[in-house]
């Protein structure tokens, strides 16, 4: 059992605000209309660190209806490799499978195999740590992952503690 890569996340703990770019339809391979928003994260350790959980949350506004989002991440310290779920108020009731991977350094990479509107999709998370600008990215392949298409973005700015109150 190794615990290389346990603190991987580690940059991410706090609380963000987030500037979201998202494909208006992202399950569609033809979009490409793009919508921007604002949301807020606040991400906790949880289960003595071997994960953690990320609430996610859009207030309406022109752009975009309101929801919220959980993100649940596990470290497995046989594998080294991280699992990470996702569930919002977009989709009750559903938790998406988990994408899989690790970092490079600065750099993780997590994937998994979907089906999106009937169709199979290689979903692909990209993130690279940086304790004061992280960044997220996430992209869809519709060819087995000889293509990506990106089709959402988030930027995080760490929202300072003593001016940042309830959500």
């Amino acid at each position: 059992m190794t615990n290389s890569g346990f603190h991987e996340f580690d940059f991410l703990f706090g609380k963000w605000n987030v500037r979201n770019k998202k494909l208006v339809d992202p399950t569609d391979p033809k979009c490409d209309d793009w919508v921007e928003f604002e949301g807020t994260s606040d991400v906790i350790p949880v289960l003595d660190g071997w994960g953690n959980i990320d609430r996610f949350f859009v207030p309406e506004s022109s752009e975009q209806r309101a929801f919220e989002g959980l993100t649940f991440r596990l470290f497995n310290p046989s594998s080294s490799v991280w699992k990470i779920w996702w569930s919002s108020t977009r989709a009750p009731g559903v938790l998406d499978p988990p994408v899989e991977g690790c970092f490079v350094g600065d750099h993780g990479v997590f994937e998994c195999h979907d089906v999106t509107n009937g169709t199979p999709v290689h979903v692909r998370f990209e993130w690279f740590a940086d304790v004061t600008s992280p960044k997220w990215q996430q992209s869809f392949s519709w060819d087995g992952g000889q293509s990506w298409k990106l089709n959402w973005t988030m930027d995080f700015r760490p929202i300072n503690a003593a001016a940042s109150g309830p959500h």
